[in-house]
């Protein structure tokens, strides 16, 4: 009892967090279509504070995550004149997209000891246990993987993208490329002061494809066979369309 009665005097006398997120987005859901060409995510919030601002600069920083999935990365050597795939390396998990944003630089805003836990930045978000022993440098794997969804614009580092008033206020824009996997894209945005999270709010942002393109998406993975021979049938009606107006053309 005495333990117990000196374990919640402890606890009480633990400062209650200072600042707080309150957030929302502009739209939780985003419908793919068959002619989805994108979406834009406008995420706001403000400052809550129970207690008079700590010292310090304070910074936002906001990311966005895609489905995460193992991804087998290779490497092509030019040899007898032709390219092959000379090794090969399975990055764990990574995510399909993955873009983060930040009121200031976010080498200056976030110290490497909290990237590390919380796993912000863009090398961070990607795991890689291990590689075969054959490959001596498994990290540039990780590196090309990184460079090519960047141009893809599937990976977005955006410095000093979120717009911070007073240390109150905040807000950013993010662009969902039209090549999105469908699926929870997990949402999160953290307070930062001196380099170090003090706070951290979490929400979802669910994709989901609809009307034709669910239809077609469930029937080639839930009926394959129809799928297939439906799209063999679709083929050959196209093909005779075709046919059957260019004969209609030459005469």
């Amino acid at each position: 009892m005495l333990r117990l009665t000196a374990a919640l005097l402890c606890l009480l006398a633990l400062p209650l967090a200072a600042e707080e997120v309150v957030a929302d987005l502009s739209k939780d859901e985003v419908a793919i279509t068959a002619n989805f060409d994108g979406s834009d995510i406008l995420i706001y919030g403000a400052v809550k504070r129970d207690a008079p601002a700590a010292a310090g600069p304070m910074e936002v920083i906001i990311t966005v995550s895609g489905p995460k999935q193992p991804v087998n990365v290779r490497k092509k050597d030019w040899r007898f004149g032709i390219w092959v795939n000379a090794s090969s390396v399975e990055v764990d998990e990574a995510p399909s997209f993955y873009a983060v944003a930040s009121s200031g630089a976010l080498r200056e805003v976030l110290s490497r000891t909290e990237d590390l836990r919380h796993r912000i930045s863009i090398p961070r978000a990607i795991r890689s246990v291990g590689a075969p022993s054959s490959v001596v440098n498994a990290a540039d794997f990780t590196d090309a993987l990184i460079r090519i969804r960047t141009r893809k614009n599937l990976y977005q580092q955006l410095d000093n993208a979120v717009n911070l008033f007073d240390e109150t206020l905040f807000s950013t824009t993010i662009d969902l490329p039209a090549n999105l996997v469908e699926g929870p894209y997990d949402t999160r945005i953290f307070l930062v002061r001196d380099g170090v999270v003090v706070d951290e709010y979490e929400t979802v942002i669910k994709v989901n494809k609809v009307g034709l393109e669910r239809w077609i998406y469930d029937l080639a993975h839930e009926q394959p066979l129809i799928y297939g021979l439906l799209s063999l049938f679709i083929a050959i009606v196209a093909g005779w369309g075709a046919s059957a107006v260019f004969r209609y053309i030459r005469f």
